[in-house]
């Protein structure tokens, strides 16, 4: 569809009850002064829905997928720059979303989620970067580019065989522990043993009110790296998109770049998400190996750069994968 953000004045600012704040861009088309104390707010209501009022002349505008454009919110689209073409492109894609069931926001039936307190082995112990004992655990994720104070990682020295060579991966679901991975250093098959609760979304505790978008990718390191959520497969459950939508935020997906990673990209369509395929390196396959490369802030800059809905768009880039 569009992204009315995008629309708004440069100098917007979020608040904490969800609010952007602008100068209001109705005020002087309704025969009042100009708005300079940016009494203008719109709220994001769900990936696609908003809100829009002023506060200096109580001018009101909405937007719901699948319903027809009000006089105010074609109005209010004029006035933010978009011309009578754009909004008549807007409306006739939300009728037909409607017509087609809704297919980008479709609701997702699931049972309410709840998640039971789990335990760490009673060996783990916390990654100490001050002990000397720690430090293959450290140099580990240090060559892997991830902050090793940014997580609160876990390790088990004491124990023999196998298991003292683990980095265990806590999972926590509204500060609860509910599960864990553990990452084995070694070279040996089975790099991962998961213990996550079926419908499990990592990272969701990383999100902040203030943030404009969420990044969903696949591996708990790759969330980590930007501070993102990782559904921990190339699939997305309804449970998945259950806790996803609760944000209230656009959703913008960075699948694995391999072929097993696409996968993930039918189903966030589904579910109205962005993609953002970047064209890194070709020996870059994930978003932990990009921040390792170029960084976090450039990592981040690409994956927003080129985040679409563009079924057009998608396949070219995708296409790249297709002969793995």
């Amino acid at each position: 569809m569009f992204n009315i953000l995008s629309l708004l004045p440069a100098k917007k600012k979020l608040t904490g009850n969800g609010w952007y704040s602008f100068n209001a861009v109705c005020c002087h088309h309704r025969g009042h002064k100009s708005d300079r104390r940016s009494r203008g707010g719109l709220k994001m209501v769900s990936n696609e829905d908003w809100t829009y009022h002023c506060f200096n002349c109580n001018f009101k505008a909405g937007f719901k997928l699948g319903k027809p454009l009000t006089i105010n919110t074609k109005n209010l689209l004029k006035w933010v720059g978009l011309t009578t073409e754009d909004i008549q492109r807007i409306e006739l894609e939300g009728l037909r979303a409607r017509e087609l069931g809704d297919i980008f926001n479709p609701k997702v039936s699931v049972k309410k989620l709840t998640f039971t307190e789990r335990e760490l082995p009673e060996t783990a112990v916390p990654l100490d970067i001050n002990n000397d004992s720690h430090y293959t655990y450290l140099a580990f994720l240090i060559n892997r580019g991830i902050d090793p104070t940014a997580y609160p990682y876990y390790v088990t020295p004491t124990e023999t065989g196998r298991n003292s060579n683990r980095i265990i991966v806590p999972y926590y679901n509204k500060g609860m522990l509910v599960g864990s991975t553990s990452r084995f250093t070694d070279t040996l098959p089975k790099k991962y043993i998961k213990d996550a609760p079926p419908g499990y979304l990592f990272g969701i505790d990383f999100q902040q009110p203030q943030w404009q978008h969420v990044i969903v990718c696949e591996g708990e390191f790759d969330a980590i790296s930007i501070r993102g959520c990782a559904v921990m497969t190339n699939q997305i459950s309804n449970e998945h998109a259950q806790q996803l939508n609760s944000l209230n935020k656009p959703v913008i997906v960075v699948p694995d770049q391999d072929k097993s990673g696409m996968k993930i990209v039918d189903r966030a369509l589904e579910l109205g998400y962005k993609i953002s395929i970047p064209e890194w390196d070709s020996d870059i396959k994930d978003i932990n190996d990009a921040v390792l490369r170029y960084g976090v802030a450039a990592t981040l800059l690409s994956i927003h750069r080129v985040a679409t809905r563009s079924k057009i768009h998608i396949e070219l880039a995708r296409k790249r994968f297709e002969k793995e």
